[in-house]
């Protein structure tokens, strides 16, 4: 029989049905918020399972466009790959439940969360997790906690639980954080940039960029705030969501299958060789050593005797690994290469290494290299895609594809499609850097990040070199960004916060922690806790010697900035602001002004009718500039018609002069010729040859001076034929 629960909590009204629909699933439910309907189910094989020690989970997100009475676009009409938001929000229900699953849980699971109606008033993201926290929680798995997901905003300085997709746009803050009544399992954030009036004088004012960073004191207050509406949440779920939950299943959790024996054997007579291994400055040494350290041992007659595998000595090496390097932090301060715990790795930086590209830069950390390549084009580059909630196709003007080959990290594998943790990284550098592009810059800026080298955190790297070629390809921007990974180690009693952690320290430590940002404050940070939780205390410690990590990072990225020698292979491009009403006065009759301009001037001309923005481009700088001037021009004498059309043709010439004109510009369709008592006029194809597929600079040349004779006149135009021509 369906039970339905309805809850008000967080600014929303939740509807809840169980035992209504997928009843051959584990644990399924139906969550309402407005018109939002979602379906979320969990399946899992208890027949099958894995012979790995790993849990199989796989997440599902699925947006049907009939949920928003759409039709798919393209041209197979259904559903087809996954779209980038589909696969980060997967991204975000996996983070947020895995941790719930107990250690030795190895059966296959699918969560599957399918929008089946959609409301533009509702975030997709935190119905979604919320909705697959309920069927895990009402399934027969050993989950005995629920989850919730909350977003907060900062509006006119205020923070907002749960605010509406609308309301969002208007916030200086996009948090969002999973966790469950205990703690806080994971945290995503990024500052939202704006334009502010600020009055210059009496009389004017000007638009300033705001990154909108956030103080560490704040983004603090705003994880307590979230943290408080998640345990209420979360109580009421639990206390309400029991009613539907069923008989946890009868399995057998997989023990550990490294041997007590053998792990008591190598801490006895090998602790001081996996100990000189662990102490390896390179990644590669250290995996050779440990594998030497675990054939020598193979050597030894007790472990011959009691005929044990090399498998399993190996199991037992990277478990005493981990113990050293663990307690190498905690209790002598000291990490695996020898640094301090707030230590940062060396930093080198190169800019513009490739001559052809608009911009890059080389950025290695340590043994983490990334090379980051940025690419200009125009409003019409940008990347399209839908929202399931938006009517209308977006454009996409800033993009961070991230790439992480094979040979990053000693594999021999060939080089596929990104997948969830390439579009993952490529997010967050673009969650950090965004915000730090002046919003009137209408030109598409497109970073690929190609990670060469990879020993932790490559995704920070990624965010340091994007900063420094997006100042290097003249992008306008507030400020130079810079990213940190943190780590955390702890045996309950003590801990030990890590600054720019290495790849051994994130795989045998508690914490994954990533804060990009200026020297004011944060702009993006992302969290995923391994162990269950952590302390405001402890997050506000990691948070502050973040900072200074961080400050550490961009003062050698300032210096690199000095060096930066702008590529040749940068468009030459000129951007200004005018009044967005006189956009109709450049473009002129039917797109004849910008037309002759583009014509003229050899440029391209895209023009922005609601901000007002001119972007001109071309091979010519002067050219631009004259055409940018031309462009002043017009605008300044738009003020009325006749000021507009400075030269009254109507009041100089007359049909049937006969005029000596000089040719300043040929067009494929005439030539441009200055006239004698001023103004300028065209000279039509039609006017010089019957052929109108000639070449005109076949016929004429610049600067040459061409008798012709007057056809008609208006006021603002006058229309030329060729007489005769003279030598110049």
């Amino acid at each position: 029989m369906s039970l339905t629960i309805e809850l008000d909590l967080n600014n929303h009204k939740e509807l809840y049905t169980f035992n209504k629909v997928a009843k051959q699933a584990n644990g399924a439910v139906l969550a309402q918020i407005g018109k939002c309907v979602v379906l979320a189910t969990v399946a899992t094989e208890f027949d099958n399972p894995a012979s790995e020690d790993f849990t199989p989970l796989t997440v599902q997100y699925i947006e049907k466009t009939y949920a928003a009475a759409k039709m798919p676009g393209g041209f197979v009409k259904r559903e087809g790959k996954p779209s980038d938001f589909e696969t980060l929000t997967s991204r975000v229900i996996d983070r947020s439940l895995r941790p719930l699953f107990p250690k030795g849980f190895i059966y296959p699971t699918t969560i599957t969360v399918m929008v089946l109606s959609a409301d533009k008033d509702v975030d997709l993201q935190t119905v979604a997790l919320n909705a697959a926290s309920a069927a895990l929680f009402v399934s027969d798995l050993p989950i005995n906690k629920p989850v919730c997901g909350v977003r907060i905003a900062k509006i006119d300085g205020s923070l907002k639980i749960n605010p509406t997709p609308s309301e969002l746009k208007n916030s200086a803050l996009d948090l969002y954080v999973a966790g469950t009544k205990e703690e806080l399992l994971m945290i995503e954030m990024k500052s939202i940039a704006s334009q502010e009036m600020v009055e210059i004088d009496f009389e004017s004012f000007a638009k300033v960029h705001q990154m909108n960073e956030m103080d560490e004191d704040d983004l603090i207050e705003a994880i307590s705030v979230a943290s408080n509406a998640i345990e209420i949440a979360t109580i009421n779920y639990e206390g309400t969501f029991s009613k539907a939950q069923k008989q946890t299943a009868q399995i057998e959790l997989k023990a550990s299958q490294t041997n007590p024996q053998i792990i008591d054997f190598v801490k006895e007579k090998y602790y001081k060789e996996t100990k000189a291994a662990v102490a390896k400055l390179a990644k590669s040494e250290r995996a050779v050593e440990l594998k030497e350290v675990s054939r020598s041992i193979m050597q030894n007659d007790f472990v011959v005797e009691n005929n044990w595998s090399l498998n399993e000595i190996s199991d037992a090496v990277a478990v005493v690994k981990k113990e050293i390097v663990r307690d190498m932090i905690i209790n002598e301060k000291i990490r695996a290469d020898g640094r301090a715990l707030n230590e940062i790795r060396p930093i080198t930086i190169e800019t513009n290494i490739l001559p052809s590209a608009h911009s890059s830069c080389l950025f290695t950390r340590g043994q983490t290299q990334a090379l980051v390549v940025a690419t200009l084009g125009n409003q019409k580059d940008g990347q399209m895609f839908e929202l399931l909630n938006e009517k209308s196709t977006q454009n996409e003007s800033f993009m961070v594809h991230y790439n992480f080959p094979g040979f990053s990290v000693g594999e021999a594998k060939p080089v596929f499609s990104p997948g969830r943790r390439e579009l993952g990284h490529g997010n967050l550098a673009k969650k950090a850097l965004e915000c730090s592009i002046d919003p009137d810059y209408s030109q598409t800026v497109r970073l690929v990040s190609e990670i060469l080298e990879s020993n932790g955190s490559s995704s920070m790297a990624t965010v340091c070199g994007g900063s420094l070629a997006l100042m290097a390809a003249g992008v306008p921007t507030k400020d130079l960004v810079a990213g940190i990974a943190m780590g955390l180690v702890t045996d309950n009693e003590k801990y030990a916060i890590l600054s720019d952690i290495m790849g051994l320290e994130d795989h045998d430590g508690d914490m994954d922690f990533k804060v990009a940002g200026t020297i004011n404050g944060i702009t993006a940070l992302q969290m995923d806790i391994k162990l269950g939780g952590i302390e405001l205390s402890v997050l506000k410690e990691a948070l502050n010697q973040a900072k200074d990590g961080r400050a550490h990072i961009l003062s050698i990225m300032n210096e690199a900035s000095k060096e930066i020698v702008p590529s040749d292979a940068l468009p030459l491009v000129e951007q200004f602001a005018i009044d967005p009403s006189k956009i109709v006065n450049i473009i002129g009759k039917a797109g004849q002004t910008i037309k002759e301009i583009i014509e003229k001037f050899s440029v391209s001309i895209d023009l922005d009718k609601a901000s007002g923005n001119v972007k001109i481009s071309g091979e010519s700088k002067e050219n631009i500039k004259d055409a940018a001037n031309h462009i002043k021009t017009i605008t300044s004498n738009a003020n009325t018609k006749k000021e507009y059309h400075h030269i009254e043709f109507d009041k100089m010439y007359q049909v049937d002069d006969i005029l000596e004109a000089r040719v300043s510009k040929i067009a494929d369709f005439g030539a441009f010729m200055l006239l004698p008592k001023g103004g300028e006029g065209l000279l039509h194809i039609s006017k010089i040859t019957k052929d109108r597929n000639a070449n005109l600079n076949n016929i004429l040349k610049v600067d040459q001076i061409l008798q012709i004779k007057v056809l008609s006149v208006k006021k603002d135009r006058i229309e030329l034929a060729l007489s005769s021509v003279l030598e110049a």
